[in-house]
């Protein structure tokens, strides 16, 4: 997605005003939540910039900056499983330091806001973090996972792809991840004012779109990019989101405040606005 849905964007930024004319404290804090290459870090731009351009000021957020370092996963790996070495899941994020911005900006302060370096797999210096502006009106968090629920504990029992049958045949790592989204991770989504989702059409269409991605980060990137996947990298590395992906597909468009159902082209099908939902 080259550029933000003009319809979409005007749905989100029609959420955005109804949210801050019913809270009166700040930040509000617009949950976006989306598949991999669903569009989300485009449109959280768009309506960041549609903001300020009204006098609101505004933060983008993403839950994938919030990754934890690539030391502190490798350590995960030979600590609980090999398979959180891998950044994604909810269990490979630093909750904490999620908390702690949206904790500064809640007392209006100037804060700066943590940057993850995909193309090298590590979190990105502090000084090429961005500052969040003072007295920030509007927080989009945006990512992959942001809102998710937790599954019942018997869903977990049977693998959804070959890398759980496989790599995790006793069901360490998906049961790691499960209880680690049903823990401190809904301390930061319980924190989102308005939740608006893209629903991409089925997971299959994930690939496709993630490897778009990878293709604009290695031209972004350039040769020093070593974490920029090939095919059967991404191929592999989609199966560590698709049993959340699948289960968010499922439950999360009947809770969602904002619905934006897509096709396979990132076209939106529907938009859809629903009563506000008790999370």
């Amino acid at each position: 997605m080259s550029a933000a849905d003009p319809s979409v964007l005007a749905a989100l930024l029609e959420a955005i005003d109804e949210t801050l004319r019913a809270k009166d404290s700040r930040p509000v804090v617009i949950g976006l939540c989306g598949a991999q290459g669903s569009g989300k870090s485009t449109l959280a731009r768009a309506a960041r910039e549609a903001c300020e351009a009204n006098a609101i000021s505004a933060a983008v957020l993403s839950i994938d900056d919030l990754y934890q370092t690539k030391d502190e996963r490798e350590l995960l790996a030979r600590d609980v499983h090999p398979l959180l070495a891998t950044r994604g899941p909810p269990g490979t994020h630093d909750v904490p330091l999620g908390n702690a911005v949206l904790d500064s900006l809640g007392r209006g302060q100037l804060v700066s806001l943590p940057r993850f370096d995909k193309a090298r797999d590590d979190r990105a210096p502090e000084s090429q973090w961005l500052e969040a502006p003072e007295r920030c009106d509007v927080l989009l968090l945006e990512g992959w996972c942001v809102g998710a629920r937790p599954q019942a504990d018997a869903a977990l029992g049977e693998p959804v792809n070959r890398l759980e049958a496989f790599e995790d045949q006793q069901g360490i790592w998906r049961r790691h991840v499960n209880a680690a989204l049903a823990s401190v991770y809904q301390s930061l989504f319980a924190r989102i004012d308005c939740l608006a989702m893209l629903a991409a059409p089925d997971f299959e269409v994930v690939f496709e779109w993630r490897m778009q991605q990878e293709a604009e980060l290695a031209e972004c990137a350039g040769t020093e990019a070593s974490g920029v996947m090939n095919k059967e990298q991404v191929a592999r590395f989609i199966q560590h989101y698709e049993r959340l992906t699948r289960h968010m597909l499922a439950e999360m468009p009947e809770r969602a405040d904002l619905l934006v159902r897509l096709d396979h082209q990132r076209r939106a099908v529907e938009i859809r606005r629903a009563p506000k939902a008790s999370r």
